[in-house]
């Protein structure tokens, strides 16, 4: 079953048509109603009368999360706040969080590409889903849901969190489709043995699984787990949220909605398309939103990209699952996290020092543990312990409070982390890749 077949398996010759007047429509669109917008295209010497078509975007300049971020909070919006009805708020560093506005249109858009994404997983009208992303700031809960209402599926909004109450959810009321983050999904899993339940004798028949990087190896752990297609889903806050790309049932990379998110890969250094299947920097043009729309927004993520047509009949191009990305940011949980956020914490807490690093770790089956490494002065080892395990709680409150994740913080003599005269390594990611 395809959702909206008509423009999922539109000629390229025909979308292009729709890619083209849609590109010209928004860049008229944001240069009469951005004013940072129209600013930047000012300043870059864009002559709104050159872009003619698809062909044109690169003409146009890059956007940057720090676009954003310097536009907090509403500067980037394209709509007065009275029209905008729906806001979500991502992670920041050791600044202003991103926000993004969605209009009423744009959470109808929201609604239309999450039930392309669940169909394309293989969901069904009729079928029930329980979604087990976190409803909030965070636009995973939501973006599932109202794709799910859009699709007449019956939805347990179960949230994140409470495993032996969301095994309980799922083996009474028999969904036959999980979306939550992969660690999670194995954590569960864990879980579910631990008090007598065979994971693969569950309702679930199909996952969608996303909000973190996950390898071919930890599908096949969730596959094997659960008895389940564990298939990934791709979004970002900024474009819309979750629904910008989905993996149908033969895997081979996720197809994105390019009718409305027009995707280019490039080179993150110089800027330039590379070839098709090479890996590069997914940007992404918004073409029908109206809340924040943006141009050439650079994801940083790393991706390649198919155009042939896939078995399943959707011409729409297919990006592989993501291999890295061009920033430091690692994802913990399905949150991002920064070393800056870090330092920031650790700059505002006397007797600490500027000498920190992330270690990051999952254990088969269970969810990434986060560690931070802390260099403290030689008189915070000379107190008693008592007030060791004092301060030691302060910083991991305060880190908790920033990061929205839980970590363990380890105290370390001055000298303990190894130094480098080039980039100092902050991260150390030990998840199996």
């Amino acid at each position: 079953m395809i959702w909206n077949e008509r423009m999922e398996c539109m000629a390229s010759g025909e979308l292009k048509e729709y890619q083209s007047e849609r590109l010209k429509r928004t860049v008229d669109y944001i240069y009469n109603n951005s004013p940072l917008y129209k600013k930047k295209l000012d300043a870059c010497g864009v002559d709104l009368a050159l872009i003619k078509g698809i062909d044109d975007i690169g003409k146009l300049p890059f956007t940057a999360k720090d676009d954003i971020r310097d536009a907090y909070p509403f500067g980037l919006f394209s709509q007065p706040l009275e029209n905008i009805t729906e806001i979500h708020v991502s992670s920041g560093t050791t600044g202003n969080p991103t926000v993004v506005g969605y209009t009423k249109e744009d959470v109808k858009l929201w609604s239309e590409v999450m039930a392309r994404a669940l169909c394309c997983a293989g969901a069904k009208p009729g079928d029930m889903v329980q979604n087990a992303y976190g409803y909030g700031l965070f636009t995973g809960g939501l973006g599932v849901h109202y794709g799910a209402l859009e699709m007449r599926l019956t939805i347990i909004p179960s949230s994140s969190g409470q495993t032996k109450r969301q095994l309980k959810l799922m083996s009474d009321f028999k969904p036959r489709i999980l979306t939550c983050t992969p660690s999670y999904c194995l954590y569960m899993a864990e879980e579910a043995r631990e008090i007598g339940l065979d994971p693969r004798k569950s309702s679930w028949e199909i996952g969608v699984f996303g909000a973190e990087p996950w390898s071919e190896s930890m599908r096949k752990e969730i596959e094997s787990s659960w008895n389940l297609l564990a298939t990934d889903i791709y979004g970002l806050s900024e474009i819309v949220g979750p629904g910008v790309a989905q993996e149908c049932r033969h895997k081979k990379g996720l197809h994105i909605w390019w009718d409305v998110f027009y995707p280019e890969i490039i080179n993150p250094k110089t800027g330039k398309h590379v070839k098709e299947g090479e890996p590069g920097e997914l940007v992404i043009t918004t073409l029908t939103k109206l809340g924040m729309p943006l141009l050439r927004y650079r994801t940083r993520d790393i991706v390649s990209i198919n155009y042939d047509i896939c078995k399943c009949g959707r011409t729409s191009p297919r990006i592989s699952k993501i291999t890295g990305r061009t920033d430091d940011m690692i994802i913990v949980r399905g949150i991002n996290v920064f070393p800056s956020q870090i330092e920031h914490v650790l700059l505002g807490i006397e007797g600490t020092k500027p000498h920190y690093q992330l270690v990051v770790d999952r254990e088969a089956g269970k969810l990434d543990e986060l560690e931070i490494l802390v260099e403290v002065e030689h008189k915070i080892f000379s107190d008693e312990i008592k007030q060791l395990r004092i301060f030691e709680e302060r910083i991991t409150r305060e880190i908790e409070s920033v990061l929205g994740v839980s970590a363990k913080v380890k105290l370390v003599e001055p000298k303990t982390i190894e130094r480098s005269e080039g980039k100092a390594k902050r991260v150390v990611d030990k998840r199996v890749k």
